[in-house]
């Protein structure tokens, strides 16, 4: 795995968000965190938000929220030169607090059973 140099001061940008989430709940806590992890945006693909109550800081309000229909229309959308950090339990995977997070990230949470070496190995930018 290729080495990321260190981020000083205020750089680059990452945003957050999810692939067909399975329930709804947990889904302002995630704004809410972004938003005070200071995520540059947010998204969804497959499903379109809906105002929940657990998001008291509105991040919507803040930081952009893009909204996609397919995981090849948020790939085709991704920002240049970003690393796409797909965020699962599973079999293999790295321990998020052991990446050298890059200077550009979009971090993707989502279906365990989608997100496949299979299904990621099309791209050279992303990795567990």
């Amino acid at each position: 795995m290729k080495k990321e140099k260190k981020i000083k001061g205020n750089r680059g940008y990452f945003g957050i968000g999810v692939y067909n989430i399975k329930t709804e709940m947990n889904l302002g806590t995630l704004w809410r965190s972004a938003f005070n992890f200071g995520a540059s945006f947010i998204f969804t693909i497959g499903r379109r938000y809906k105002r929940q109550a657990s998001d008291t800081t509105k991040a919507i309000k803040h930081i952009p929220l893009y909204e996609y229909l397919t995981y090849e229309d948020f790939y085709k959308a991704m920002p240049k030169d970003c690393m796409l950090i797909i965020v699962e339990q599973t079999k293999g995977a790295i321990n998020l607090k052991d990446v050298s997070h890059p200077e550009r990230a979009i971090y993707l949470l989502g279906a365990e059973e989608w997100f496949t070496r299979e299904n990621n190995e099309r791209t050279s930018k992303s990795f567990y």
